[in-house]
């Protein structure tokens, strides 16, 4: 599988990621990490690239592979959206003195 370099640290890796959706009926996402919860009407998911939540109705996940780091899910898809990282914490003000 392809691997990536992340912006943040040379030395770690990350797989490729992609999504790709036929008709609004059926997606397919790869480098998935974790899932975290499903339903009929949301599927939340951890990718490379961040998490993702997938919302729509009647939704039913037809494959996951987490070793390979694929999700397939069928249903009416009305919403992919990536969340936001939440900010890095530098460390603690007196860390960041005494570098």
């Amino acid at each position: 599988m392809n691997e990536l370099k992340t912006h943040d640290d040379p030395c770690l890796r990350m797989r490729s990621h992609s999504v790709h959706m036929e008709n609004r009926s059926f997606l397919t996402v790869t480098g998935v990490t974790d899932v975290g919860c499903f339903n009929e009407h949301e599927v939340a998911i951890q990718t490379d690239a961040g998490d993702m939540s997938i919302a729509g109705e009647s939704l039913h996940i037809t494959r996951l592979d987490l070793d390979n780091g694929q999700i397939s899910i069928e249903g009416e898809i009305a919403v992919i959206e990536y969340e936001e990282p939440l900010p890095k914490k530098k460390g603690s003000l007196l860390s960041r003195l005494f570098r």
